[in-house]
């Protein structure tokens, strides 16, 4: 996933916008750490309970875990408290578990859902891409 992700992250640029989905273990944030990786970050941990976390740097990561969102009666309000849409023009955005906020922030996003494969190690990866930018990222 890590190496997945490095791959990606070398490819992005501002105001890119990835949501990843999958069960808990899939990987997302290993995901992300290789985004991060690929961005010069190298203490990338899952915001779970802080549910935002920004990295500045020259392409700041902003990484995102909406999963304390979802449900919740308030989610639409927490959700817009983050600010996203204002820094997310110059940053590139990880949301895990976002596939009901994206469409919030724009039209144009790259979704990944991360399942279980055959083993322990083995991980399927569904890619959707929403919007022109993603047709020129090799996966």
């Amino acid at each position: 996933m890590r190496e997945f992700g490095a791959s990606l992250g070398a490819q992005l640029r501002a105001g890119d916008l990835i949501v990843l989905q999958g069960p808990l273990g899939a990987g997302k944030t290993a995901l992300t750490q290789g985004i991060g990786s690929a961005l010069g970050f190298d203490q990338i941990t899952s915001p779970t309970f802080v549910i935002s976390r920004v990295h500045n740097g020259k392409l700041p990561l902003i990484h995102v875990d909406a999963y304390r969102l979802l449900g919740s009666a308030s989610s639409a309000f927490e959700f817009d408290d983050l600010d996203l849409a204002t820094q997310r023009e110059r940053a590139v955005t990880v949301i895990e578990w976002g596939a009901e906020v994206a469409l919030r922030l724009g039209e144009g996003y790259l979704l990944l859902d991360i399942a279980y494969g055959n083993g322990d190690d083995e991980r399927s990866i569904k890619v959707s891409k929403f919007g022109a930018r993603w047709d020129e990222v090799k996966l």
